[in-house]
């Protein structure tokens, strides 16, 4: 009876995007996502960007600094595909323009983030699903950094690694492990820190503190 009455409310709030039959032929493709979530992601199709949550916003402000939790890599999930494209379509929408984007920002505690790979021929954009950072480099690189969720305001960090080793899901479900370097590894470990509710300004008072340890 549960399952019956879950399955009506789904046809209900996709509408046109999915038929039952589709629903039932994927496994529990609600699970991986709350129906707040649910609600949030389909309320639009694929081309809709969605709201960038800020930290000028109290409400909005507490939700980036919780943690994300994993995501089941499905390509036949239609609320993780919708989510995928509008998770892309909201980082280069012309209001954004963003070289990252991870879903917390869209207010989803789901481990996915796009990325710019500026370290690739016509620097793509791709999307990650529950990547880590299992190595960082000695050496350190100085960028300015910029973030959608902190208007108006970009810094100079200098303890970013200059190499990273990664792993993450491919939408598709292929595990990858890949070192990363120069300003695509920044974009890599400005957008992981917000999966762990970590947001650049964090690195930026540390570094004060530790200038202010050395005086």
């Amino acid at each position: 009876m549960k399952k019956i009455v879950l399955y009506t409310s789904l046809i209900i709030l996709f509408s046109n995007c999915s038929s039952l039959k589709t629903l039932q032929e994927t496994s529990d493709v609600s699970d991986s996502f709350s129906k707040e979530d649910i609600q949030m992601i389909m309320t639009s199709d694929s081309l809709m960007p969605m709201r960038v949550y800020k930290i000028t916003s109290e409400s909005d402000s507490i939700l980036l600094r919780k943690q994300s939790g994993y995501i089941k890599p499905d390509p036949n999930n239609p609320i993780l595909k919708n989510f995928i494209k509008r998770l892309y379509r909201t980082v280069t929408d012309s209001m954004s323009l963003g070289a990252g984007i991870a879903a917390p920002q869209v207010g989803i505690l789901k481990n996915i983030v796009w990325v710019q790979r500026f370290d690739k021929e016509n620097f793509p954009f791709e999307v990650c699903l529950n990547p880590m950072i299992v190595q960082y480099s000695e050496k350190k690189q100085t960028n300015r950094e910029g973030c959608l969720s902190i208007p108006n305001r970009r810094e100079i960090l200098d303890n970013r690694a200059y190499a990273i080793l990664i792993e993450y899901d491919t939408e598709y479900g292929d595990h990858k492990i890949e070192m990363v370097e120069g300003f695509t590894s920044v974009i890599f470990q400005h957008e992981i820190d917000h999966l762990n509710g970590i947001l650049y300004l964090d690195h930026l008072n540390k570094e004060i503190k530790d200038a202010n340890k050395t005086d």
